[in-house]
């Protein structure tokens, strides 16, 4: 105990060197300067077919410098920490600055110096685990798995992150966070001849912030032998009918239904047309915000990293702006975009606090963070009641949406049947497809059971920034869909 606590001393020593020394790199006649540092260290666990793979552990650690002078700013990002690597970058970050200084689309900064602290709450942490013991969670979960001779692939995995990241600017500002995020996964593929069928655990959508604890939110122990059989049932059952009838979706489909339909028409930059190049436009404008009818009175959608336990859940944003839970849409009425403070300034339009960088060598842009459709007053059984005909459809397999993200076509692993009002059966390979700008107006029902989930891999920009996302949505209940099969 002794030594660890010395060890402890060391790092804490370490990191308020660093922190000195980073504060007196940044040039103090800047308009606006900073300094963030990111240390962000991950763990794969995996066991697939009943064989434990080799654990995988990564470490990534850098500073990027962001210089503001006379209208013009500049970047500047290194993973050398040693006095000489820093005082490139800072002198990087200025040269660009002087370079664009009188071409920027904002005249002055509009950063704020804050000073905060986040850290993620942790019931109980992977650090009071031996790597063995956590390696036997996924081994019990892959077994349980194998139901059937059917079954002919299968495998679990846990992927975390522990992310730390310091912002200190030349006026004074100071935000230390550091998030703790848990990925668990399960898949089972049973085949028979040309028919293969795979069942998961959300497809990664069941994730969050915290430890052991994000694992049995949602039921993770129990859901092996649930995944196998159902996998096995799916090379029995019927393909999905084709026609116009109502949907329910599970919440780990919406998860993927907001991020495309509503997340990402929603980023400011990308209504702005930073995306062109990449990922295309937005069918929403400047002018829509106030009035425009996204969906049906039904539908609420908030921006809050505030949620405790969701995957991207965070004190302040990368530029130092504190988080607030802020309504996107409310009544079905379009509100704001999700603009962090650089972008409100170039469109003269009120955002969120959702400047946000994939690691230390990417500059933050309009990114999503929790962004969750709220609860309702139903239950799922009545939203069920209320459908004559029509499929409930859980976990997503497949996407597609155009590039203004409003023509969709989605599809997912099972579909349940629903007639007059009760589940008859499974059916394989439900697709359903739509149009952003109608289908939220056709939302009919929205359940009370409010899930936290998100995704692993939400990638956007130029250079591509990969960043993790939360989403959080009950059953929702949608009307006159089209909805198809996988087989002709």
């Amino acid at each position: 105990p002794e030594s660890i606590d010395a060890l402890r001393v060391v790092a804490t020593d370490l990191e308020t060197r660093l922190e000195d020394r980073l504060r007196g790199m940044l040039p103090a006649d800047a308009d606006y300067a900073s300094a963030r540092h990111v240390v962000e260290r991950g763990t794969n666990l995996s066991v697939r077919n009943g064989v434990v793979e080799p654990p995988a552990a990564s470490h990534d650690e850098g500073v990027m410098f962001t210089v503001w002078r006379d209208g013009g700013i500049g970047y500047g990002a290194t993973s050398d920490l040693t006095d000489a690597g820093l005082a490139a970058a800072v002198e990087r970050a200025s040269d660009w600055a002087q370079a664009t200084a009188g071409r920027s689309v904002v005249d002055q900064t509009p950063l704020l110096h804050t000073v905060g602290d986040y850290e993620t709450p942790v019931a109980e942490s992977f650090d009071s685990m031996d790597l063995v013991d956590q390696i036997a969670i996924l081994v019990r979960a892959d077994s349980a798995m194998n139901v059937d001779d059917r079954i002919v692939d299968r495998g679990a995995a846990m992927l975390r992150y522990d992310v730390e990241t310091l912002l200190i600017t030349n006026g004074g500002g100071r935000v230390s966070q550091r998030i703790r995020q848990v990925f668990p996964d399960l898949h089972a593929t049973a085949n028979v001849g040309s028919n293969t069928q795979t069942r998961t655990y959300g497809r990664a959508a069941f994730g969050g912030q915290g430890g052991l604890e994000v694992m049995a939110e949602h039921g993770f122990a129990d859901a092996p032998v649930r995944i196998g059989e159902e996998a096995v049932a799916l090379l029995d059952a019927p393909n999905c009918p084709t026609g116009v009838m109502d949907l329910l979706l599970a919440p780990d489909q919406m998860v993927l239904q907001i991020h495309e339909s509503i997340g990402h028409p929603l980023e400011l930059d990308r209504i702005l047309g930073d995306e062109r190049n990449y990922a295309g436009t937005s069918f929403v404008t400047p002018d829509m915000f106030g009035t425009y009818q996204y969906g049906s009175e039904l539908l609420n959608v908030t921006f809050d990293p505030t949620v405790a336990g969701e995957v991207a859940s965070y004190g302040y944003d990368d530029d130092g702006t504190p988080a607030q839970r802020t309504y996107l849409i409310k009544s079905g009425i379009l509100q704001r975009p999700m603009g962090g403070t650089i972008s409100q300034a170039r469109a003269g339009l009120n955002g969120v606090a959702n400047s946000r960088a994939s690691s230390w060598n990417r500059p933050p842009i309009d990114r999503m963070a929790n962004l969750n459709v709220e609860a309702g007053e139903a239950t799922v059984d009545e939203l069920i009641a209320g459908i004559e005909h029509g499929v409930l459809m859980e976990t997503n397999v497949s996407w597609s949406i155009d590039d203004s993200r409003n023509k969709f076509q989605f599809g997912c692993e099972l579909g349940r049947m629903i007639e007059n009002g009760e589940i008859t059966g499974i059916v394989r390979n439900p697709n359903y497809r739509g149009i952003s700008s109608t289908f939220w107006r056709n939302l009919t029902g929205v359940a009370d059971d409010f899930t936290t989930m998100g995704t692993p891999n939400c990638g956007k920009g130029e250079p591509n920034q990969v960043i993790r996302v939360g989403h959080a949505s009950p059953h929702c209940r949608f009307s006159a869909v089209q909805v198809f099969g996988g087989e002709a």
